[in-house]
Parts: C-alpha cells; structure tokens; sequence
C-alpha cells in the first residue's frame, strides 16, 4: 500500500525524503530554524528543488549556517561566494545572510531566535485541515506580522510568502493536508 502525500511532493526521492522527515516537523533550534529561514530566502523566486540540491554546499559555504561565523563576513567573503556555482549567487540574498546572522545574534543577547519565533503560535504548531492544495494560502496575517517584526530586527528575504512557507517547512504550522499520511504524524512530534 502507498503512502497518500501532498501533493507538491511529487514522485522525486529527494522531494519525498524532504516530505516525508523534514517538512513540517517542529523545529525548535535557533540556528537550524535560522538556517532554513534563509535557505527559504535563497528560494524566492526558483525552485525549493533547487535549493534542496544545493544545501549541503550551502551549509559548506556558509559554515554549517554558524551565525557567529557568517555575522563576520566580509566582501572577500561575498565575492568567494558570489563565485561559488554550488550555491544560489545573488549578493542581495548573499548579503541578507550576513545581516540575518547579526540580526539573529542580536536576538540571542534578549529572548533568542526559536523562542521568539515560537512565541508567535503560543509555543504549539498552528493545526491547519486542508483537503486540497487550492485551500493552501501562500501567506497569512501571522506571517505578514512576523515579516514585518522579522525587517524590523534586521533580517531581508523574508516577506510574507517565504516567511509562510518558512513556517511550514519548520512545523510553526502543520499544512499536510489531512489526506497526507504526516498530517497526523507530524502533531505528535511537538512539545
């Protein structure tokens, strides 16, 4: 018997992996809910396959997505990655990195990235039941807020829509659709 998935997931491994371990599960890490916040941001306006192929030389170029390590970039380190081939090169999402870094540890001297981002659904996953992908919004007033609150700290690439998908990706929002053999699964895996 096969297991019933979204449908963006499609039949390609790497999606179907992505899917099935990593997309939607409560993220509770500062670094690693940082890390896909500008993984997301690196995605606007291609593929998320795109990114998915590239991550490890992603995490390569931007050391393991250490903000302590990327917050100290400096041009030398934007024109290395500007030509690396193994990454997305655009200096505006390069440059958001670095900025997002200090933003991030910024917010590590107050209440920290996770917890601040957490604190938005009151610590618990926001529970969607979509029947089909139509219902999916590309973005809501939650992640106009956090946008907003998001370029007010600092941090650039994260608008409403990636911020939104961002949010499902970390599991702040279940959108398995109630047909998806995770929607259930998923609810299990928070705090």
């Amino acid at each position: 018997m096969t297991e019933t998935r979204c449908d963006w997931c499609g039949s390609l491994p790497i999606y179907i992996n992505y899917h099935d371990e990593e997309w939607g599960v409560p993220e509770y890490d500062s670094r690693a809910l940082w890390e896909k916040l500008v993984l997301d941001g690196f995605q606007a306006g291609l593929s998320w396959l795109t990114i998915l192929k590239k991550r490890d030389a992603f995490r390569a170029a931007f050391a393991n997505f250490d903000p302590e390590k990327v917050a100290r970039f400096d041009e030398a380190d934007i024109q290395r990655l500007l030509g690396d081939a193994g990454i997305v090169r655009h200096r505006g999402k390069i440059e958001a990195a670095i900025t997002g870094a200090q933003a991030w540890l910024k917010l590590q001297d107050g209440p920290g990235f996770a917890p601040m981002m957490w604190g938005y659904v009151d610590g618990q996953p926001l529970v969607n039941r979509f029947q089909t992908m139509a219902e999916v919004p590309a973005s809501s007033d939650l992640s106009l807020k956090i946008s907003k609150d998001l370029k007010k700290l600092g941090f650039k690439f994260c608008g409403p829509t990636i911020v939104y998908a961002w949010m499902e990706a970390t599991g702040l929002i279940n959108d398995h659709l109630v047909t998806c053999h995770r929607h259930e699964a998923v609810k299990t895996l928070a705090r």
